[in-house]
């Protein structure tokens, strides 16, 4: 039988408090308290200064001679033009290059309108639950339990839950250890085999008293207002069904992809969340932080636990299937600025790859599942931004075969002209989220943008075609132990 294990009786004393907030000070919180992601990821490093610096000498240099071969360009444009398969493939790309700078103009008209909401007083803060699944995270479970039990949050709202799924390393020993750290604070369980991150959060929602569910990561920090500002959109807003945190990077200070990451991070929660937001329509409530309201959880429960795909059981995909069945309710999912979780992300390629292919065959999937719906009456008020949003995602997975075949053909009658020309594309296109992260944050680390398209282009550029030819595929890929992971 799956067994519930108290270690210790006792209530969180002053000297526990103090001796939380010393751990958390020392060995999580390696951030400036006005920003969090300022004077991190220095560039003084050779190899950081190595890596920015070639990214500008093959933009520039692409952007040179893009120039020179500016005749060959006009022969190859128009001997594409007279060809029978290119004068329709120009007139497609030229649509689809209208309607992506209509709905770019319009994220953009939507995030100048985006406030997040501010937290509402201790006496309106519904009672919470808060629920940790886990699986082989080792000591970074028991950071991410302390920083929780750190959140300034009323002690008495809030219920804090933490689930072993079944791990093979120290996970459970870490919880334990948490759990005589915390005393009655935190309750703890531990799954008799791993059965996936689906299961491990159901048995929190199936356990859970408080009136909005919060799921975190095991391998997430939450600053001391995130619990409260995520929350609070529940009492401003009684159509709020689900609320998505603000994820940012942990561990951008150990290696070059990470702080690739955090500048793409940032792009894709501030500038793009913020306008899904603004049109009630989030289309993803993260893993690492993410709110839920219990009535809307509990109308879809059973659904979500017995998803399938093709006939098979869903085993990734939990936060996306979750944000869908709760649109699909007629709730409005937000997404709060001021809710900020730091989370780690891998540091190599063949982890990198492994999420990404996991991120995409969940989209797949959901765009399926969410198409299914959009298209109906699904609930009141407004419906165009909800399309939209799927019109637009749905358009970049199909049109990716099309344009990863025109690629290859660009490739093989033209290299130079397609190096050249994909080199002045990343300069001109990454130049919005430099700009727009700069202005956020600082300029030194907005340089990463230019150097993570130029990465992703190039050795990224195959994951959306893959992962549609192999959505079927189950499995988490990145489920591991945690030697390589943050001490």
């Amino acid at each position: 039988m799956e067994s519930e294990t108290i270690i210790s009786k006792q209530f969180y004393s002053s000297s526990d408090t103090s001796n939380v907030e010393q751990t958390l000070k020392s060995s999580i919180f390696r951030i400036n308290n006005d920003t969090t992601t300022k004077n991190i990821a220095r560039t003084s490093n050779p190899l950081n200064l190595f890596v920015l610096a070639g990214t500008f000498i093959l933009m520039f240099a692409g952007a040179f001679a893009v120039y020179l071969l500016q005749d060959d360009f006009d022969q190859f444009q128009l001997d594409r033009i007279n060809s029978t398969w290119g004068y329709p493939f120009l007139i497609v790309t030229i649509l689809l290059f209208f309607f992506q700078t209509g709905a770019f103009l319009y994220n953009v008209y939507l995030f100048f309108k985006y406030k997040p909401i501010e937290s509402v007083s201790d006496e309106l803060l519904p009672t919470t639950t808060i629920i940790v699944p886990a699986y082989n995270e080792g000591k970074l479970v028991w950071d991410t339990l302390l920083s929780l039990a750190n959140s300034d949050y009323p002690e008495e709202k809030m219920q804090l839950l933490a689930v072993d799924d079944g791990s093979k390393d120290d996970t459970w020993y870490w919880m334990q250890q948490a759990k005589i750290k915390l005393g009655d604070r935190l309750t703890i369980f531990q799954q008799p085999e791993n059965r996936g991150k689906r299961h491990a959060l159901y048995r929190g929602f199936e356990l859970g008293t408080g009136e909005i569910f919060v799921t975190v990561d095991s391998d997430s920090i939450v600053k001391t207002d995130t619990l409260r500002n995520l929350v609070s959109p529940f009492v401003t807003n009684e159509k709020c069904g689900a609320v998505a945190g603000n994820v940012q990077v942990l561990n951008n200070k150990k290696a070059i992809l990470p702080k690739m990451l955090n500048v793409s991070f940032v792009m894709s929660f501030e500038f793009m969340r913020s306008a899904e937001s603004m049109l009630g329509s989030v289309l993803c409530t993260p893993g690492a932080a993410a709110a839920y309201r219990k009535t809307a959880v509990f109308g879809c429960l059973d659904e979500w636990i017995n998803q399938t795909f093709m006939g098979q059981p869903s085993d990734i995909g939990e936060d996306r299937a979750m944000t869908n069945m709760i649109l699909k309710q007629g709730n409005h999912v937000l997404f709060q600025r001021n809710a900020t979780v730091l989370t780690n992300v891998p540091e190599e390629y063949t982890g990198l790859y492994k999420m990404f292919i996991r991120w995409a065959r969940s989209n797949v999937r959901e765009n399926i599942a969410m198409s299914k719906f959009v298209f109906k009456n699904f609930r009141e008020g407004s419906k165009f931004g909800s399309r939209l949003l799927l019109i637009n995602q749905s358009l970049k997975m199909l049109m990716s075969y099309p344009f990863l075949a025109f690629m290859f053909f660009f490739i093989a009658i033209h290299p130079v002209l397609f190096l050249s020309s994909t080199l002045l594309s990343i300069l001109i296109v990454s130049s919005f989220p430099v700009f727009f992260y700069a202005k956020r944050y600082n300029l030194r680390e907005s340089l990463w943008a230019y150097s993570y398209s130029l990465f992703y282009t190039f050795s990224l550029f195959w994951i959306t075609p893959y992962a549609i030819a192999t959505a079927n595929k189950r499995g988490w890929l990145t489920r591991g132990l945690t030697e390589q992971k943050i001490k």
